[in-house]
């Protein structure tokens, strides 16, 4: 698909985008698990023997730097945002090594939050990060900055819309593109959330300690590589959903399980030149067959 990889960028710019402001340190740790499924041929849409599995580490931190209240009683926050994600991957039966057997991503930033208006706000983020398939080689390709500037609006309490620029170097040269963010979220004892791009949530509070979700989440990685003596950009994706399970045993900890299905698991390859972005190919990406999908998360503030 011409747009994967713009998509692969949102996913990786929406994950540090929090509009929440607290003077906590907040934290999270989080373990994902795919079993071995069938590898897809591209050329001709066959399943293959070839089998491939999928397990990742991540971790991510904020760190309030400073944290005020405005003349209109809203948060005007400073942070600091650090995240970290290493997955590891089995193949067999493969005829050639086709695809990696780690991913690896670690990135730091700052992160500025504050009103603009009563119903307005502005949501400053940049980062530095490491995209690699080997800590052996990392050097300044595998190193990609992006920053944003997003002019959000709070129409009401539960829906807020963001729009803005977004500068990264992730094709090759510094380049700007449009970022979006969304959220709605209802209240009650049965709630809707949404979050693009992260994913969506439906859930039953059945008391004050668990949560019962349906869940689906747009989940991705990157790597810059090298290929047929080209730079070239290297993303995972996956579209997974089930049911999830939240235990909240006091206000600084939560713990999340989630059981269901990796719906879409792909990797794709763009070259990193500007050009590349929403070219159409000649063939589909390389999938593999839906399979079971596993992940614990624990969340804490200090």
């Amino acid at each position: 698909m011409k747009t994967r990889a713009f998509l692969l960028f949102c996913i990786l710019i929406g994950s540090i985008i929090s509009l929440q402001a607290q003077e906590r340190i907040k934290g999270q740790f989080k373990i994902d698990y795919v079993p071995f499924s069938n590898y897809v041929r591209p050329i001709d849409s066959v399943k293959t023997p070839s089998k491939t599995d999928f397990r990742r580490v991540e971790a991510s931190f904020e760190i309030p730097l400073s944290v005020t209240m405005d003349h209109r009683n809203k948060p005007r926050l400073w942070s600091i945002v650090a995240q970290g994600a290493y997955a590891k991957m089995q193949h067999k039966l493969y005829e050639e090594e086709l695809f990696p057997t780690t991913l690896l991503n670690a990135q730091v930033g700052v992160k500025h939050f504050r009103s603009i208006s009563d119903s307005w706000s502005l949501l400053f983020m940049g980062t530095v990060g490491i995209y690699t398939t080997d800590v052996e080689m990392i050097n300044k390709e595998t190193i990609l900055a992006q920053g944003g500037v997003f002019f959000i609006k709070h129409f009401n309490e539960k829906v807020a819309l963001g729009v803005g620029p977004v500068l990264t170097n992730s094709f090759g040269v510094p380049m700007v593109l449009p970022g979006i963010y969304f959220n709605w979220e209802t209240h009650g004892d049965f709630y809707v959330r949404v979050a693009f791009p992260q994913g969506v949530e439906l859930g039953y509070k059945m008391n004050e300690i668990v949560d019962l979700k349906l869940a689906a989440d747009l989940q991705g990685m990157t790597a810059v590589i090298k290929k047929d003596d080209k730079n070239m950009l290297l993303g995972f994706q996956q579209i997974v959903a089930g049911f999830r399970p939240e235990f909240k045993f006091n206000d600084n900890l939560t713990l999340s399980l989630t059981a269901g299905s990796s719906l879409v698991r792909s990797f794709s390859y763009n070259e990193r030149k500007i050009k590349n972005i929403f070219k159409e190919k000649k063939e589909a990406d390389p999938r593999f067959t839906s399979t079971f999908y596993g992940a614990v998360q624990l969340r804490w503030a200090l």
